[in-house]
């Protein structure tokens, strides 16, 4: 067995839902050990994984990090795997996650089984049967995660991860309580592996009431907790984004950026009639109930269109579909990191993906309706729905990604329990995706209205990366952040302290989108022309996966 399977073989046995959000199934009955023992010995076993990788290195007579080297796909992966373990390892050893946020247990469970639920790779029974062990296995896995998490909350536990966790913790209940039901009831599950759910689900809720109560009354930590430090997130540029601009560099880049992007919106949106006009008229310009989900395809279908006429890329077959949140998770969706694209399983290789939304029904109450609609407007889903995820963004890039050469590249951007399968693979998969975006803009497919829209979320992603550096080096308190949000962006001031939660709790990971969308403007300015079409640009950048941009721009030939 080489040192990259090696790699593989441990990555997804000690990460069981990774695996099954990912399309390998060998372990759809397990749960992860995040006990004291538990996280130790993972730490060991990806410390001797860094070492023969390394050693693999020196065996190759390549020298890492220059460009000659990492041009190679093979070494490229390996340098990859290296990096991912330098901060996973990382991650375990210090207070700020497995150690020190309850959240991150709580997801594991839940999506662990919402994974088996939601997405038909197997038969019914087959999956029931690996849900019903999965369930089985919940009350020692948050025992277990409580007794990991002791050590690191010793400072106690920031309020707002607190309040967050709780809300986690209710979606849990929801999915235990009446999802399991739903989905017996739903795929027709015979009687045998239906008992087993059932049971399996009622010790699963006694487990997620009494990991409740302990975050009830385990103390409150200061206002340090919510930042995970400079050093740290110094290793998340370095060693997760491969990106070569200093924090401090970074830090003013973006300072910069979000003024000029606030002045552009404002100059655009004044001539419009002001941007709360603008915000209107996007609420009002929504579809009908009888038109709702056949909007979502028409627009993808014109979207399309726009790219193949234009010539922006090589646009694959790669069928998608739009459908209600399925009935069995409706309920717990709204209290869980619970996604309308969460990425196909590169290795399931299901006909057809599934992209969920918000129902609007007939049944439903005319006022609740038009809420949604307008809440779900066409802007909304152009935007958001359509380009950014479904079509040219997202979908298009997975695409690309598990057809491509790197092992590292098809799995890294991967969406799982509370974030991707690996941290590397942020700025491709989110950065492509903002890029795409506005790519979409420049080509005119948006209303003027909708690109007033695209604007304003250029400039929330700014805030994102002004607020992550921010939070995580100590320059902004938590109350700062929520200030960013609610007083430079206009969000409501829950949406704001929400942001500034998630940014806090995964510190690195709100800049991934501004720091790939930056890069790929920037290599595209300089490789587009001459012998290179866009076309060619935006095939050549898809082509190698779900890896960081810097690196890209690094090793472009």
């Amino acid at each position: 067995m080489t040192v990259l399977r090696e790699f593989f073989e441990s990555y997804y046995r000690l990460r069981p839902v990774n695996a099954t959000f990912t399309g390998v199934h060998a372990y759809d009955d397990r749960l992860p050990d995040w006990s004291p023992e538990g996280l130790e010995s993972a730490t060991c076993e990806m410390r001797d994984l860094r070492r023969a990788l390394s050693a693999a290195r020196t065996a190759a007579g390549t020298v890492a990090g220059t460009a000659a080297s990492l041009r190679d796909v093979a070494f490229r992966d390996r340098e990859l795997a290296i990096s991912f373990l330098d901060i996973q390892i990382a991650e375990i050893e210090c207070a700020h996650f497995h150690r020190g946020n309850p959240s991150l247990a709580i997801g594991e469970a839940a999506f662990g089984i919402i994974s088996l639920m939601t997405r038909a790779f197997a038969t019914v029974v087959t999956r029931a049967e690996a849900c019903a062990a999965r369930l089985s296995a919940v009350p020692a896995f948050l025992e277990g995660a409580r007794r990991g998490l002791a050590p690191g909350l010793g400072a106690g536990i920031p309020d707002e991860w607190r309040r967050k966790c709780l809300r986690e913790c209710e979606g849990a209940d929801r999915l235990l309580a009446g999802g399991i039901e739903r989905w017996i009831a739903l795929e027709s599950i015979p009687a045998s592996p239906a008992r087993h759910l059932t049971q399996a689900a009622v010790s699963a809720r006694t487990a997620v009431a009494r990991f409740a109560e302990w975050l009830r009354g385990a103390p409150s930590g200061g206002e340090e907790r919510y930042a995970v430090g400079e050093d740290f997130f110094d290793l998340l540029l370095d060693r997760g984004h491969w990106c070569q601009r200093s924090r401090a560099e970074l830090s003013a880049a973006a300072g910069d950026a979000l003024d000029a992007a606030l002045d552009v919106l404002h100059q655009r949106s004044s001539r419009a009639g002001g941007w709360a006009g603008v915000q209107a008229r996007l609420a009002d310009t929504h579809p009908t109930v009888a038109d709702y989900l056949l909007t979502y395809q028409r627009v993808w279908d014109a979207c399309r269109r726009q790219s193949d006429t234009a010539r922006l890329l090589t646009w694959p077959e790669y069928p998608i579909r739009y459908v209600p949140i399925p009935v069995h998770t409706r309920d717990a969706a709204p209290f869980l990191y619970y996604l309308h694209y969460r990425s196909p399983a590169p290795l399931d290789n299901l006909p057809v993906h599934d992209y969920v939304v918000p129902p609007i029904e007939p049944e439903m109450d005319a006022d609740e309706q038009e809420r949604r609609l307008r809440t779900t407007n066409t802007g909304v889903i152009t935007l958001n729905h359509v380009v950014h995820h479904g079509a040219i963004g997202h979908h298009v890039q997975n695409y690309y990604a598990y057809h491509g050469p790197s092992e590292i590249g098809r799995v890294a951007a991967v969406d799982c329990a509370s974030r991707i399968g690996m941290f590397l693979g942020g700025t491709m998969a989110e950065g492509w995706a903002c890029y795409a975006t506005d790519l979409m803009d420049e080509q005119g497919f948006l209303t003027a209205d909708e690109s007033l829209s695209q604007q304003h979320t250029r400039a929330r992603l700014i805030a994102r990366a002004v607020v992550d550096i921010g939070l995580h080096d100590r320059s902004l308190s938590f109350e700062d952040a929520v200030a960013v949000y609610r007083d430079r962006i206009g969000m409501p001031v829950d949406a704001a302290r929400a942001e500034a939660c998630k940014n806090s709790m995964f510190p690195g990971t709100a800049i991934m989108y501004w720091i790939g969308a930056d890069a790929l403007h920037r290599l595209r300015k300089e490789q587009v022309g001459g012998d290179m079409s866009l076309q060619q640009f935006h095939d050549r950048v898809l082509s190698f996966g779900s890896i960081p941009v810097p690196l890209v721009a690094r090793v472009w030939q």
